[in-house]
């Protein structure tokens, strides 16, 4: 009796370890390597990240957002924003990268506070106030009314790489000014990067800023 037990039980294991080792091979190896081989054939920049170059070298991903912001000084805890590029969506999840050579996150996640919370209704005054001060020229001045949702809000990840046209128009003044460009050429360059809504009815139209910002590192040089 004991002899038969036994004998049950080292066949039971060797099934065990036989299942454990097809099933190691077929799913942690054959299969994640079939995946990986059909994505980089039918989607390769997906696959890899949605990595977009600048001058030869990957500057970021076009689905995760950056910050454009000046060297941070003695003193300050928050770098200010480089007011030469479009700036993205306020968020504590971006990472720092004012002329597109580095690629740094941070944290992501959203305040998760409730629409009525006083620290957050004043964070939004705060910004809303930036916004108007930092985008108004001698010659543009900035209707509060026109500041959108999204230029005083952070998203839900922290890390929406994209603008509404509205907020991206709304900087072209000051973008304009702080490059030496005439206003006419950015507000085409912001038109050129406007993707529509997809298959025309989801979503909403939508501005990468990292994608804005590299066009318009290219027309500051070719002014030059």
């Amino acid at each position: 009796m004991t002899n038969n037990s036994a004998g049950t039980t080292v066949r039971l294991l060797g099934a065990g370890l036989r299942a454990l080792l097809v099933l190691t091979v077929v799913c942690g190896i054959l299969y994640p390597l079939a995946v990986t081989g059909i994505a980089q054939a039918v989607f390769p920049g997906k696959a890899n990240g949605s990595e977009v170059e600048s001058d030869g070298k990957v500057v970021g991903s076009e689905l995760i957002g950056q910050r454009y912001d000046l060297p941070l000084k003695k003193g300050e805890q928050t770098p200010a924003p480089d007011l030469r590029w479009f700036q993205p969506r306020p968020s504590n999840g971006l990472g720092a990268n004012s002329v597109n050579t580095q690629y740094k996150l941070i944290l992501s996640g959203a305040t998760n506070r409730s629409g009525d919370n006083a620290e957050l209704i004043q964070w939004v005054k705060d910004a809303k106030a930036a916004v108007v001060k930092d985008n108004s020229t001698a010659t543009y001045q900035v209707d509060p009314s026109d500041v959108p949702a999204e230029a005083v809000t952070s998203s839900g990840s922290g890390l929406d790489p994209h603008i509404s046209p509205e907020y991206a128009e709304l900087q072209v003044h000051r973008v304009a000014e702080r490059n030496g460009l005439d206003a006419a050429r950015v507000e085409k360059l912001v038109e050129d990067h406007t993707d529509g809504r997809i298959l025309g009815f989801v979503g909403e139209p939508r501005v990468n800023v990292l994608k804005l910002n590299i066009a318009l590192k290219e027309l500051t040089a070719a002014k030059g």
